[in-house]
């Protein structure tokens, strides 16, 4: 089994600068985490940190994806592509990086489409996260969000599972697939739901 793991920005350097040599040949898995963070906040108006964060959190998915995507078919294998909440339900001081992960759910989504009515036997799971506890998330989100850190390995557990059993969706924590669901169903709540995460007066002094 050939399973082939991108996180940091090491990644953004391979999708860009190796492309002409990467040779995926035999490729079973590949799993895409890597990010481009942001300081949570009021947005800045810049247009070049957008196209950075457009740049990091999309498109060299997209990069990637195009160049193992043969392998994966010959093999059957699997693609995972880790994304955000962020990606299902926009929230306040998070416009770009937002942005980024609802665009990553709505290619793969579409990607995965095109890939059953072709017949392809790649299996597409996107996995939707809530904040870890890592030292970059904690320290980009500080005095923000209320929101308690869920345990890094436990959502690295439920990636790991959702990508062997080939399903479409993983939501961890599993309650985010309710806030996904109540986004259509009831938006008000849903907008004062997000309001008692945040600390509005903390993002506005920053």
């Amino acid at each position: 089994m050939k399973v082939l793991l991108f996180t940091g920005l090491g990644a953004l350097f391979f999708a860009y600068y190796w492309a002409d040599n990467f040779d995926p040949g035999g490729l079973d898995y590949l799993v895409l985490n890597h990010l481009g963070a942001a300081p949570a906040g009021t947005w800045t108006r810049s247009v070049h940190r957008t196209s950075w964060l457009m740049q990091v959190n999309f498109l060299s998915y997209v990069q990637l994806t195009s160049l193992a995507l043969p392998s994966l078919t010959d093999s059957k294998g699997s693609l995972v592509v880790v994304s955000s909440l962020l990606g299902r339900v926009p929230t306040s001081f998070s416009s770009p990086y937002s942005a980024a992960k609802f665009a990553l759910d709505s290619f793969f989504g579409s990607l995965q489409r095109e890939l059953d009515v072709q017949d392809v036997n790649v299996a597409i799971t996107m996995c939707i996260l809530g904040l870890r506890d890592h030292a970059s998330a904690a320290e980009g989100v500080r005095g923000v969000t209320r929101v308690k850190a869920a345990l890094g390995p436990k959502a690295a557990l439920a990636v790991i599972r959702g990508g062997a059993t080939r399903v479409s969706r993983v939501f961890y924590p599993w309650r985010f697939h309710m806030l996904c669901l109540l986004r259509t169903w009831l938006p008000r709540p849903k907008a004062w739901f997000i309001r008692q995460e945040l600390n509005a007066t903390a993002t506005a002094a920053a």
